[in-house]
């Protein structure tokens, strides 16, 4: 990057850089507590509520928060939410420590940290908006993919071996040094603009302009609707995979850390496309068709394969074009969504689009715990299932990965039908 983009975007190289740090170190702690409620439980369903209470809280209140968001000083904001989601993790280490940790602990926990991250996304998305110039949307977008692709490789090798090492202790601690840095730096270092807020407007009726907004936005709001159904299918994979990784014969903790580190890496190659790649003709049509191809190749491969070489392949093939997805419909709402707006309408995209998450997670989950190993428990080895699908206890969840290509493949050949009629492309 050359020197004078470098000085425009000083700010925020400042700000991504070290709350990309934070968010690792929260990432490696939520990885390192999906292992040892596995070991606990054994069930897929009780680590899928972990993500779940996470979420909910973000689903149900997202519309209000992004009013709350837009009412307020976006630095101040982001530094009372860090500050009470490092509370959160102070607590989960005390608790740990005295030997009292118990699931139901981790579930309210995630779902305060979860109410906060609530309230700080969108003024973060806000903030950077306000931190990097037009001209370089999908360039900064490319370098945030690039940072959520470090992440995802780093946070399952990170959280296994130091989980398998010395346990969550050491875990925990890197999650709070990362914190202490982020929140420090931007305390004293980081300066964001002021944009006009809407302090004399209730939050009921800032929460309704985002509303009206989409309701006023069809493309965007289709957009929003499409991955929602996206959501719905990714969320359910990630609450099958440790189904399908950790029981198998060749599979276990280790292969599950590596296997999910492959979309990092394919994410990693898929921000480098989109940093490079000249505007499309129809930015609207690149974002459906990467989903196509994603959705309609990963899940099929890991319901049939039973070598962790091919899940590697699997989640590389999958993940190379979320970047290039996520990056042409970051900069489609940074265009279209004026500024003085953008918390409440993140905020309401954060629920339509993400209200599905939960739900995939639960029914992930669920079919993996309760129906397809039960279902395939009941046939022998010679059954034509037990050839696609394999036998033990992890055929069950290759049998879930199987229903959800299908169902992703159906979900964006429908929503797709309505999103062909839109075209976008900025002057």
């Amino acid at each position: 990057m050359k020197l004078y983009k470098i000085h425009e975007l000083k700010s925020f190289l400042i700000l991504w850089s070290t709350q990309s740090f934070s968010q690792l170190g929260s990432s490696v702690t939520a990885f390192a507590l999906t292992l040892w409620l596995y070991e606990k439980t054994g069930s897929s369903l009780s680590t899928a509520a972990l993500t779940i209470c996470s979420y909910l809280p973000y689903v149900l209140m997202s519309i209000f928060a992004g009013a709350v968001t837009d009412r307020f000083d976006k630095k101040k904001t982001m530094l009372v939410c860090d500050a009470i989601a490092g509370l959160c993790t102070i607590t989960v280490y005390i608790i740990y420590r005295t030997d009292n940790l118990l699931m139901w602990h981790l579930y309210a926990v995630n779902a305060f940290s979860g109410f906060m991250n609530t309230v700080q996304q969108p003024a973060s998305e806000v903030a950077s908006t306000l931190l990097v110039p037009k001209k370089y949307y999908q360039k900064t977008s490319g370098l945030q993919s690039l940072s959520r692709s470090l992440i995802s490789i780093l946070n399952p090798l990170i959280a296994t071996a130091l989980y398998s090492l010395a346990g969550l202790d050491i875990v925990i601690m890197l999650d709070l040094f990362s914190f202490v840095a982020a929140f420090t730096t931007l305390m004293f270092f980081i300066k964001i603009p002021a944009v006009k807020t809407q302090k004399s407007e209730s939050i009921f009726k800032l929460a309704g302009d985002g509303i009206r907004f989409l309701i006023r936005t069809p493309m965007i709001f289709y957009l929003i609707l499409f991955m929602s159904g996206v959501n719905l299918i990714a969320s359910a994979f990630d609450a099958v995979l440790p189904g399908l990784v950790i029981p198998n014969p060749r599979g276990g903790t280790g292969i599950l850390g590596i296997v999910t580190s492959c979309s990092g890496i394919a994410m990693i190659i898929g921000s480098l496309i989109i940093s490079f790649l000249p505007k499309p003709a129809n930015r609207v049509r690149v974002v459906y068709l990467t989903m196509l191809f994603s959705l309609g190749t990963e899940n099929f491969i890991m319901a049939f394969s039973r070598e962790p070489f091919l899940w590697c392949i699997g989640q590389i093939i999958g993940w190379i074009l979320v970047p290039v997805m996520s990056g042409n419909l970051d900069v489609i709402l940074r265009n279209t969504i004026p500024v003085e707006l953008q918390g409440r309408v993140y905020a309401c995209r954060n629920t339509f689009q993400f209200f599905t998450i939960p739900i995939g997670l639960f029914f992930g989950g669920f079919l993996v715990d309760n129906v397809c190993e039960p279902f395939m428990a009941g046939f022998e080895g010679d059954s034509i299932l037990n050839l696609l699908f394999g036998t033990g206890k992890s055929s069950g969840a290759a049998l879930v990965m199987f229903l959800l290509g299908v169902s992703g493949v159906t979900i964006c050949l429908l929503t797709g039908l309505k999103l062909r009629k839109y075209t976008y492309n900025e002057n």
